[in-house]
């Protein structure tokens, strides 16, 4: 690895020992500094910056101990490796829990000096990276990020910056691809969790018996092939946040048992009698009309009020129209990069067609088709020839049911409700793709998972 911006401190009161040092070290391309006490190291670290720093333990007039003592309170974050010509395992030891990176013994062997250098600067950069992915994570989720300026999306915005700092149970509610995950993402990273675990939960995906084990965990043996103990959801977010998407997809039974962690904050894993504390926060998501759902009796009324504490709505996409042209900006800015394709924009027909599309799929939809004329472009536009079959009508023939909801042929459908629209729309591509379901999820713009819970949802799977 290169070393030409390393700049290295090496501390030793033998001068030969430290002129030899600094010719080999210089060697390997680092810029190197000396000094000849443990006190002139301290005053150089308070003057000018250093990457790394090596130090002998015994000198005249401050030792390399004290000396690492009073670097690391004046700067924390410098890397600093102790050798000594005495092999003793008390000095070994007191120099690491005063925080030395690591430990090396006189005569030093030259390759082991230069390997653990190299590793000492690779743990700072990566500390480094570390630091700054986790402030870019912590960007990327401001909801001053969360893209829309219509008047949904600005009381949107308004009610996450209200609620997320709070220790609030929060209902995030809407349709799907409306990005209930995004607004819980925003939520935990400006909320005080936000150090800790964001653990995300698809309670639709796992079946009872596996969800509970995802959730609560299990003792070795609860089942066949539980091997070994395992540590569920609810342990690994604690002092964070636990989401669970698709909360209304959950059968009774375990609606039960969420029910009994939310109100005590304990559980028990799968197979066992311990009683386990916890500390999260909840939010939760779905697309379903939960009020509707307990008075069906197919969701407790008690786990509803539980989780209702605040109520998040995301707006459809086809109630935010001013916000599509952004939101197409945005991915289509994204996907180029992605795809390393050079794209300017869209024609005034592809945006006019996007602007009047239903987006039955929201704002999932619209990344989807946007991502799929990025890869089908061929000039510096996206023109209506790249966009999903689904949104573009053709001479060839009708207008699909989604479409025709924003045109002169589809205000007839004006009496019908989005999700009578929505299955004749998707009865219809499958009708013409002969059931061909990769087909209809590809002319509809939406991947063959959605295109199924679709189908399950309207009962035609």
């Amino acid at each position: 690895m290169p070393h030409q911006q390393t700049h290295m401190l090496i501390v030793d009161d033998d001068r030969g020992h430290l002129a030899t040092l600094k010719t080999i070290v210089s060697s390997w391309g680092y810029q190197v500094t000396t000094a000849e006490d443990g006190s002139i190291a301290v005053k150089m670290v308070k003057t000018q910056p250093f990457d790394l720093i090596l130090m002998d333990v015994r000198m005249t007039e401050m030792d390399g101990i004290e000396a690492l003592r009073q670097i690391k309170v004046y700067n924390p974050a410098i890397p600093i490796l102790i050798m000594t010509a005495y092999s003793s395992v008390a000095s070994a030891v007191d120099a690491l829990k005063a925080g030395a990176y690591d430990y090396l013994t006189k005569p030093l062997d030259f390759e082991t000096l230069r390997l653990t250098s190299e590793r000492a600067m690779e743990h700072t950069h990566l500390r480094i990276e570390n630091h700054r992915l986790k402030k870019k994570l912590g960007d990327a989720f401001d909801w001053q990020n969360i893209i829309g300026t219509s008047p949904p999306m600005r009381a949107l915005i308004d009610m996450v910056a209200m609620v997320a700092p709070s220790e609030a149970t929060v209902l995030i509610t809407g349709e799907s691809g409306t990005g209930k995950e995004l607004i819980a993402r925003s939520m935990h990273f400006n909320s005080r969790r936000r150090a800790a675990p964001l653990v995300i939960v698809n309670c639709a995906a796992l079946t009872e018996t596996l969800l509970e084990s995802e959730l609560f965990g299990h003792e070795k043996g609860a089942f066949t092939g539980a091997d070994k103990r395992r540590e569920g959801r609810f342990r690994q977010a604690d002092g964070g946040t636990l989401f669970l998407d698709e909360i209304g997809e959950t059968s009774p039974a375990m609606q039960a048992k969420l029910l009994r962690v939310i109100q005590e904050r304990e559980f028990q894993r799968v197979g066992g009698d311990e009683t386990l504390s916890v500390n999260v926060r909840i939010l939760a998501a779905t697309n379903r009309d939960l009020e509707t759902d307990v008075k069906n009796g197919t969701f407790r009324e008690d786990l509803f009020y539980r989780l209702n504490v605040v109520t998040v709505e995301m707006p459809p996409l086809r109630d935010r129209l001013d916000d599509i042209p952004l939101l197409a900006q945005h991915f289509m800015k994204q996907f180029a990069a992605r795809n390393r394709k050079t794209v300017k924009g869209f024609t005034p027909q592809a945006m006019d067609l996007l602007i009047k599309y239903a987006w039955p799929g929201n704002v999932r939809e619209l990344e989807n088709a946007v991502e799929r004329s990025v890869i089908l472009l061929a000039g510096d536009y996206i023109t209506e020839r790249e966009l999903p079959l689904s949104i573009t009508p053709t001479e060839t023939k009708e207008p699909s049911p989604l479409a025709a909801s924003e045109t002169g042929a589809g205000r007839s459908t004006g009496s019908q409700s989005l999700e009578s629209i929505e299955k004749d729309a998707i009865l219809a591509t499958l009708s013409e793709t002969g059931g061909n379901k990769s087909e209809t999820a590809r002319r509809l713009g939406i991947n063959r998972k959605t295109l199924h819970l679709k189908l399950k949802r309207y009962g035609l799977a």
